[in-house]
């Protein structure tokens, strides 16, 4: 009779022996998924687009060789970005990362740009969770004090960006010429100041972007020896949707103001500069951030409108290979390329979604695990050469910077009748076009 019982105790163990044999197989992922929730359509989309181009193509290109090796696995791992749109609205944009971490069971978040509000609800949902976000978004200034006036502060959001005038720490390794939005527009400034009288108009959004922008933008004028209309106001303030700005533009043309300096979305910029040639009002410089980034952008204003408007580059093509490597033997200039291939113009934001993403690829494998928390130590240790820039993280602040170049739009005898030159560089010895000044208006 004990013979018998001992039968299907055998079986019983056998059996458990299998299927846990099973389940620890079952624990080992088929793949690393991350998540983007990103703008791929509405105001924010021109920065995101680029963005979810570029990092799409780091997947590619990890994929290609196999994929990411995870030593607590013993073997390499395909990666699986998944991006959602949100639709460049803040409410959605934390909703949808929400979603991804807990319907889409994402290991890590990410960002293909974008401006802070946009980011700010996918901080807070990556902290809430616990997973970590390395992506590249707002400004050096704004991550801080947003990543301060929580408490705790942000402890998995890890962010890519540039500084406007906020110095780095003296001696690190962004202490240099070029880390800053200032550095570069300092020497424009300075090339150009002699040759106004002097006078520039500040505007910029009525938000959390604009005005950090607004902020900076004025001491970099005083600065440079200019008067600002309206110093120590809100002259040039307006909130989003605006679309007539007669009583501004007439308050410069009044004040005659021939530098204009400002940061808005690109159908509010186009529009404060479609205006003002309308009502006879033409600065000799235009130094527009954000809205004359992209081209797309830049040709829906019509006519002549872009020709000369200085512009923030993020990133180009020509950078060395050698100091900016991409995964497999991709450079910056063959990502470029690529991109092209899908039938786009240029476009810097390409690299801003393809870093993170080298970033990322390179912390999984030294953490040798999906653990989030020793995923955030191994961020913490990053020293990366990438097509952006190297990447290392100030750990106090969470916060990696890259330099900021400036370019100038000009009309060119092409089919797509717009290009973006680098005019100034700062950080590296690069070929520059002189600054086309003052505007050419027919």
């Amino acid at each position: 009779m004990r013979k018998f019982l001992l039968i299907p105790l055998a079986i019983v163990l056998v059996t458990a022996l299998i299927f846990g044999g099973c389940a620890a197989e079952e624990e080992v992922p088929d793949e690393i998924r991350i998540g983007c929730s990103t703008a791929l359509t509405g105001a924010y989309s021109g920065f995101c687009v680029g963005g979810a181009f570029g990092a799409q193509a780091a997947v590619e290109d990890i994929n290609k060789l196999g994929g990411i090796y995870v030593e607590e696995y013993g073997k390499k791992l395909p990666v699986r970005l998944i991006l959602v749109d949100n639709e460049s609205d803040n409410l959605k944009a934390g909703t949808l990362a929400e979603d991804l971490i807990l319907r889409d069971k994402v290991h890590l978040l990410t960002q293909t740009a974008g401006p802070q509000p946009m980011i700010t609800p996918i901080h807070n949902v990556a902290e809430r969770y616990g997973v970590l976000w390395c992506g590249a978004a707002g400004l050096k200034e704004q991550f801080i004090a947003l990543r301060q006036e929580v408490s705790p502060p942000w402890k998995y959001s890890w962010d890519i960006s540039f500084a406007v005038g906020m110095p780095y720490p003296a001696g690190s390794v962004w202490d240099k010429p070029g880390y800053t939005m200032a550095d570069s527009t300092a020497v424009f400034l300075d090339d150009i100041f002699a040759r106004t009288n002097g006078i520039v108009g500040v505007y910029a959004t009525d938000d959390i972007d604009g005005r950090g922008w607004f902020e900076g933008t004025a001491p970099m004028a005083l600065d440079a020896g200019f008067t600002v209309v309206g110093e120590g106001t809100d002259l040039g303030i307006f909130p989003m949707g605006t679309t007539d700005f007669t009583p501004l533009i007439n308050d410069w043309r009044n004040a005659d103001a021939e530098l204009i300096m400002g940061n808005a979305p690109a159908v509010e910029t186009g529009t404060i500069l479609r205006q003002a040639r309308e009502l006879g009002f033409h600065p000799k410089a235009v130094w527009a951030t954000k809205g004359s980034i992209f081209h797309t952008d830049i040709t829906a204003w019509g006519g002549d409108v872009p020709n000369g408007v200085v512009t923030e580059l993020h990133w180009h093509p020509t950078l060395p290979p050698e100091e900016h490597p991409g995964i497999g033997g991709t450079t910056p200039m063959s990502l470029h390329e690529r991109w092209v291939a899908s039938g786009q113009e240029f476009s810097p934001a390409i690299a801003l979604g393809y870093c993170p993403l080298q970033v990322i690829f390179d912390v999984i494998e030294r953490a040798g695990t999906l653990d989030t928390e020793a995923l955030v130590k191994a961020v913490a240790e990053t020293n990366l050469k990438t097509v952006l820039a190297p990447m290392m993280f100030d750990k106090e602040i969470q916060f990696a910077g890259y330099p900021m170049i400036l370019g100038q739009w000009r009309k060119v005898d092409r089919p797509e009748k717009w290009e973006c030159v680098p005019v100034y560089v700062l950080h590296y010895d690069a070929e520059t076009a002189e600054i086309m000044f003052p505007i050419p208006y027919d």
